[in-house]
């Protein structure tokens, strides 16, 4: 990882954090895969990451202080939790999503809580965030009136696998 930024442009540095594929995914994967350890991101990757592929963006999210290293001492697995940066990645991965779903062929059953979160609109998001900060900060989680945002997202999700593709 550079140490120096290319430019003070919002949107370089930005990219700096963020650019590299594989981050977004871990991102990704933390935040809807609810994915804390490091043998969790590993074998739930849809994307097959290299464990020292995984081990360099870990330590790049930790070190862009999106991701933060709970050490839970010798021969217990360390912990990651996301930072409130990390958090606030959430609206910048549903863009790139609403980006791809639009412009590249994806998959239904990966593309449903995409789909949920772009009807959602900002309330979904905020909701979802929400539910983020109490799970990885330890926040006061606001009363619900029904479903949370996440087992909105899951149960669309569980759903969408159950049903599986549609001929026609």
């Amino acid at each position: 990882m550079r140490t120096e930024p290319r430019s003070g442009c919002p949107i370089n540095r930005g990219v700096e954090v963020l650019g590299d594929p594989w981050s977004a995914v871990v991102l990704r994967d933390m935040i809807f895969g609810d994915r804390r350890y490091f043998r969790e991101l590993l074998s739930g990757s849809l994307e097959g990451i290299a464990s020292n592929v995984l081990a360099a963006r870990l330590r790049d999210l930790v070190a862009a202080g999106l991701l933060v290293r709970e050490d839970a001492g010798r021969g217990h697995r360390a912990r990651y939790s996301l930072t409130e940066a990390g958090i606030q990645t959430l609206p910048v991965l549903v863009a790139l999503g609403t980006w791809g779903r639009a412009h590249r062929e994806t998959a239904p059953e990966l593309t449903v809580r995409q789909r949920l979160l772009e009807e959602g609109g900002p309330g979904l998001v905020a909701e979802l965030m929400d539910e983020l900060r109490a799970a990885h900060l330890g926040a006061p989680l606001p009363p619900a009136t029904g479903p949370r945002a996440s087992e909105r997202l899951r149960a669309a999700y569980e759903a969408e696998v159950v049903r599986g593709p549609v001929d026609g």
